[in-house]
């Protein structure tokens, strides 16, 4: 029966003279979310308004579920679009169309009518009025409730006369690529994979780097987090997903440091590396899984300690999370599963059994001066020898 999608956005709405360049965006991102369905559509905005027409047969379900993760979207509307040919056609069609589309009709309803063409001989309340007494006359069963009414019939009189009953909530946001490009540091876990999609949520790019240490961390470790990378890209689009060998600087690590330093310093070499592949990516800041006070190393001062290294911002979308409210948002997006899969993505001899809580900079920086004479060519070496992974959806 519906051979279109009426896109409802939130915020774009209020974005003033900018707000054509999301919309925008908002139609592209949904163009590229349709491309795996089977059909062809057209997406097309239209006075504060976006369309999705099938030009062909399409899967209805395959559609709905890829524009359910397109950001931007606060609701999906299953819509008859039909020509103006006079009021008595319109009766007629959404007479057929409660037949279609309810199994019994026998609920309570409601019209709403929105005469944007004002052209239009009758008004909206007359609209609702006569549709809701022609109503009345085909299905008896059917009673009008203004006020909580289990069936809402929406009639809006545009270019195209639009109706629908069915609104499918969508993920809300902004349009992924209308807030930049970020680098996010993605492992196995169950908090990076959460981060990087609250921050695509506000419209962010993301990219993301992976940190392996082949033997100590298996294959499957880096299938993994490859698997949570495709994952998230439902949500994002495509991710370029840098693989570094981190065995050597962890290795070294181990050896010249003070244990209780590992994560501390390991951490900070990460963010490092992890700048420069957001360097190269036209990356604006660096994503991470962070949560106060989770773990060592990420009490308030492990924090400040790991961000010295940094000359990029580093955007914390969890920081205020409890692990049961990240725990939430990973089983809503699909990733919880793969993220507790026994793979680690870091060996247990690299964490230090009684890690430093409250770490010193002046400290930590006299035991990086320990790696100095050897950890520019590690550096350099793990940046060689990266493997970058085009992740798709």
């Amino acid at each position: 029966m519906y051979q279109a999608f009426l896109i409802k956005y939130g915020e774009i709405g209020v974005k003033g003279k900018n707000r054509h360049i999301f919309e925008d965006t908002l139609v592209s991102q949904t163009a590229n979310a349709l491309k795996p369905v089977d059909g062809e559509f057209c997406v097309r905005k239209e006075n504060g308004r976006v369309y999705v027409e099938a030009l062909s047969e399409f899967d209805y379900d395959e559609a709905l579920e890829a524009l359910s993760h397109v950001f931007g979207i606060v609701g999906i509307c299953p819509v008859v679009l039909m020509e103006d040919e006079g009021f008595e056609d319109l009766a007629r069609r959404v007479v057929s169309y409660v037949g279609e589309a309810f199994q019994e009709q026998d609920f309570t309803f409601k019209v709403i009518t929105r005469r944007a063409r004002k052209n239009y001989p009758m008004d909206s309340m007359e609209v609702s009025a006569a549709v809701g007494e022609r109503l009345l006359e085909a299905y008896p069963k059917l009673k009008v409730d203004v006020h909580k009414p289990q069936v809402t019939l929406h009639i809006e009189i545009r270019n195209k006369i639009n109706l629908y009953s069915k609104t499918v909530p969508g993920p809300g946001g902004m349009p992924v690529g209308s807030a930049g490009r970020a680098m996010l540091l993605l492992s196995g876990g169950i908090d990076s994979p959460v981060a990087g999609y609250m921050i695509a949520k506000r419209g962010v790019k993301i990219d993301a780097v992976y940190f392996h240490a082949p033997p100590y961390t298996s294959e499957r470790a880096k299938q993994k987090v490859v698997d949570l990378a495709k994952l998230l890209a439902k949500y994002t689009g495509p991710i370029r997903l840098h693989v570094i060998h981190f065995t050597e600087i962890q290795l070294a690590i181990y050896e010249k440091c003070p244990h209780d330093q590992l994560t501390i310093i390991m951490r900070r070499y990460m963010m490092k590396l992890a700048e420069h592949f957001a360097g190269e990516d036209e990356s604006m800041g660096l994503v991470t899984g962070e949560s106060i006070g989770q773990v060592a190393s990420q009490t308030m001062q492990s924090l400040a300690v790991t961000n010295e290294v940094c000359t990029l911002p580093v955007y914390r979308p969890l920081i205020g999370f409890d692990k049961q409210e990240i725990i939430d948002v990973s089983q809503k997006i699909g990733t919880y599963e793969t993220s507790i899969l026994p793979f680690e993505d870091c060996c247990t001899i690299f964490v230090a059994k009684h890690p430093v809580t409250k770490p010193n900079l002046k400290s930590i920086l006299k035991s990086e001066s320990h790696l100095a004479d050897t950890i520019g060519a590690m550096m350099k070496e793990a940046i060689d020898t990266a493997e970058t992974i085009r992740v798709e959806p």
